[in-house]
């Protein structure tokens, strides 16, 4: 895999090849569709390699203008996942991180893996003060990873996100460089 970060012995990020990783990427997709279904609503587009792959390219462009940062989770070299810096805020230095994980892959340990170290290109590659991840309140497993990276609860935002079965309240957890530098 070209272009790859590594984590740890088991856990790395790579940017995408729409042409090789589509397939792979839509297939985890495809399998753990109601699981992510419930959580996020992009899922429900995916209907398709194709799909995948315009959404792997959109991805790169955005890398390629600064925009965002979307890589694959890769798990023992095998595609595990996605995990994203969603968009740069210039006005207040920071972030927010998206990440889904294959259902397959769940209870391993890896989501938090990859969010320390998105953390840490964020914070020493992209000079960023601050990094997010929003959750939404019923999300236990995301809220968990959230927490136990390090991330403090800052509050709950009322109807934050509409998903399939409506508008749902979501947490906001926040890590600043300051608290990324003590640790």
């Amino acid at each position: 895999m070209m272009f790859q970060y590594k984590i740890d012995e088991e856990v790395s990020l790579a940017l995408p090849r729409p042409k090789i990783d589509a397939k792979a990427i839509y297939d985890l997709i495809d399998d753990s569709r109601k699981e992510l279904s419930q959580w996020l609503m992009w899922p429900v587009d995916m209907k398709n390699v194709a799909d995948e792959e315009r959404a792997l390219v959109r991805n790169l462009e955005h890398f390629g203008k600064g925009d965002s940062v979307t890589t694959i989770i890769l798990f023992n070299e095998q595609p595990a996942g996605v995990i994203s810096f969603n968009r740069f805020r210039k006005l207040d230095n920071s972030t927010e991180i998206g990440y889904w994980l294959a259902t397959k892959f769940v209870g391993k340990g890896i989501m938090q893996r990859a969010v320390t170290g998105m953390c840490e290109l964020g914070f020493n590659d992209y000079q960023v003060n601050k990094i997010e991840i929003h959750t939404a309140v019923e999300n236990a497993r995301s809220n968990r990873v959230a927490e136990k990276a390090g991330f403090h609860l800052d509050g709950l935002i009322r109807a934050n996100e509409r998903l399939e079965d409506g508008y749902h309240d979501g947490y906001i957890w926040t890590l600043l460089k300051s608290d990324w530098d003590n640790n």
